[in-house]
């Protein structure tokens, strides 16, 4: 039995591939993809968080503005169109920040005794009141960790390293702290 040789009817007689064409091809098969891409995405409930829809329009923040975590946290919910209000009675709620805490444990160490790894922890503990003082949310505490190793030969590196990783857990607490907010069932009066 004889094979017959394969011919490629795109690169047959006169019609040749051009660079032009290579690369509308490509364009096409890119184009193709993104377009599966976003499909699978979207097919799957895939969806851009956004701004968070906070159960009240108005809010106290019991916190100085002067912090940072004041300000990230004023930034936050003004994005969710809530208005921050100067004084609990004018609000519809309050948010108290009850503490805040970085705290660092050795978490092991090396061959002569020296610091390999820390972790780091950031808590946040609060309590959202309404009017009158009624508790709409009990105290509770946002608890987050991180891992960083440690050399003594880059201790500036690692320290600077030590500031952005408590500024990252800052901004996720925020974030936790809006959605733990958006969770609030508040009582119609």
């Amino acid at each position: 039995m004889k094979l017959a040789p394969r011919t490629n009817a795109l690169h047959s007689g006169s019609e040749r591939s051009t660079p032009a064409t290579a690369s509308l091809c490509l364009q096409r098969r890119r184009l193709l993809l993104a377009g599966a891409a976003s499909a699978l995405l979207a097919g799957c409930g895939f969806q851009l968080r956004g701004a968070a829809r906070l159960p009240f329009s108005s809010l106290h923040v019991q916190l100085s503005p002067g912090t940072l975590l004041g300000q990230e946290i004023r930034r936050a919910l003004r994005a969710s169109d809530v208005r921050i209000e100067e004084t609990p009675a004018t609000a519809e709620a309050t948010l108290i920040i009850l503490s805040e805490l970085r705290e660092k444990q050795i978490l092991s160490l090396g061959g002569q005794g020296r610091v390999r790894e820390f972790q780091l922890r950031y808590r946040l503990a609060y309590q959202v009141t309404g009017p009158k003082a009624s508790i709409i949310a009990p105290p509770s505490e946002i608890v987050l960790k991180r891992d960083i190793s440690f050399n003594d030969n880059e201790a500036l590196a690692k320290e600077s390293e030590e500031a952005l990783l408590y500024r990252d857990m800052q901004t996720d607490a925020v974030q936790q702290l809006l959605r733990r907010l958006q969770a609030i069932k508040v009582a119609s009066s």
